[in-house]
């Protein structure tokens, strides 16, 4: 066994983990980092396709608006922590950002590594301490305060020359401990759900955690004869039990088991929680938003009499992606090769109809395996959220994925792990001088 005391433990090292170990330091705290994997900052190397899409500009108020139910939980945090101080640390340490559409907020350098880097050369220069190899498997309490972490024994192969080296189970105490494991999406980067269990060993109550910014799986073969097929400027709406509950417009994609890309990943939280409730789920496609239903009939009109002696097929050039032409002639019911002069007004109609209503029946969401982020998770009331303190156990703090805050793609999600886990690490830091 080894005892050492510090004055911050942080369970973690991912975006949350990071600046909570750093601010914790940065205020004189002696800081102990536990990651289980070989390195910290795994999954911040795989957001933004790589590019690590770090935070957004818009301002507060529409900046929270993208985090529905529990927004009111993350003022504090932002507050104290916001997308200005984020670009001011990272620029400072030497990694500047460009703004996309948008909002985004990406490394000029378009690397995740760089930010990797840069964080974690922050929080050494700052004096923490960071352990590998290193999964918590137990946080230890006594009299309703935490006293410290124990770590589960591990093995290590470095290299597959070298025998496996066999680390003991250890036990570090410390005056505040920070869980900020993540949640259980992409859990080959670490983050597999185990600060759920070790905030429920404690007392703690967990909002039922599924998959968030997931791709959805389809009914039928039309996705998959579409595969890899991106559609710009549509609108997509989300129909539930026949009845139309939200609509979102931008890019999406097709792929070999049903949609994904930006437009489906916002709508899926509310795929994914109507589907666990058994209700029908379709979403439906307007290839033309920018038209209402009498402008797009005035144009097909015009297309049909402008090239009327041309085949069906021909004139959808104008209209759609080359692959999606055929789809549009099966589901439409019109002959590819029809002259545009013989389409008769009800096919017209039916043409018409589908260009603004393409259905897809959803079946289910893909795995946590290629989920963005996780919803559900610590409850929030149990949380100060001035403090991001238990309101369970003295000393125990969460930051980042753990919690039940969840945000739609753009940045979001990461600024709040990045604002949580500075104020959990400044506050704990705070806990720890005066305990």
């Amino acid at each position: 066994m080894n005892h050492v005391h510090y004055d911050v433990i942080v369970v973690g090292g991912g975006a949350a983990g990071l600046l909570a170990a750093g601010q914790s330091a940065a205020l004189g705290a002696r800081v102990l980092l536990l990651e289980k994997m070989n390195r910290p900052g795994r999954k911040l190397l795989i957001t933004g396709k790589g590019r690590c899409n770090l935070t957004n500009i818009a301002p507060l108020d529409e900046f929270m608006r993208h985090f529905g139910r529990n927004a009111h939980f993350l003022r504090q945090a932002f507050a104290e922590f916001f997308a200005g101080d984020l670009v001011a640390l990272l620029q400072k340490q030497g990694v500047p950002t460009v703004t996309e559409r948008g909002g985004r907020v990406f490394p000029a350098s378009d690397t995740a590594q760089d930010v990797v880097d840069a964080l974690l050369r922050w929080i050494h220069d700052l004096g923490v301490t960071v352990h590998t190899h290193a999964p918590v498997e137990r946080l230890l309490i006594e009299d309703e305060c935490i006293t410290g972490v124990q770590v589960a024994p591990v093995k290590v192969r470095q290299t597959r020359q070298e025998p496996a080296l066999d680390l003991p189970r250890r036990i570090y105490s410390a005056s505040a401990v920070i869980v900020a494991t993540g949640g259980t999406s992409y859990p080959g980067t670490g983050s597999s759900g185990d600060g759920y269990r070790l905030a429920q060993a404690v007392g703690h109550t967990l909002v039922p955690v599924r998959p968030a910014l997931v791709p959805l799986e389809t009914a039928g073969d039309i996705a998959l004869r579409l595969q890899g097929l991106s559609l710009k400027n549509v609108s997509v709406s989300l129909w539930v039990n026949g009845k139309k509950h939200a609509d979102e417009f931008g890019e999406m994609l097709f792929t070999h088991f049903g949609l994904s890309g930006p437009v489906i990943l916002t709508l899926s939280k509310q795929v994914v929680d109507h589907l666990r409730e058994g209700h029908t789920v379709s979403l439906s496609i307007d290839l033309k938003p920018a038209l209402d239903e009498n402008k797009l009939d005035q144009r097909l009109l015009r297309d049909f009499d402008t090239h009327n002696k041309q085949q069906f097929s021909t004139v959808l050039k104008e209209l759609l992606p080359r692959k999606l032409i055929p789809v549009c002639a099966e589901l439409t019911g019109i002959a590819d090769n029809k002259p545009a002069h013989q389409i008769t007004s009800q096919e017209r109609k039916r043409l018409r109809l589908w260009l603004k209503d393409f259905r897809f029946e959803i079946t289910r969401c893909r795995s946590f395996k290629e989920a963005i982020i996780t919803a559900g998770g610590v409850d929030t009331r149990e949380v100060d959220r001035r403090t991001m303190q238990s309101r369970l156990v003295q000393g125990l703090y969460f930051a980042g994925e753990v919690l039940d805050i969840d945000a739609d793609t753009g940045g979001f999600n990461l600024q709040a792990a990045f604002s949580t886990g500075s104020l959990a690490g400044c506050s704990a830091a705070a806990y720890a001088r005066g305990s």
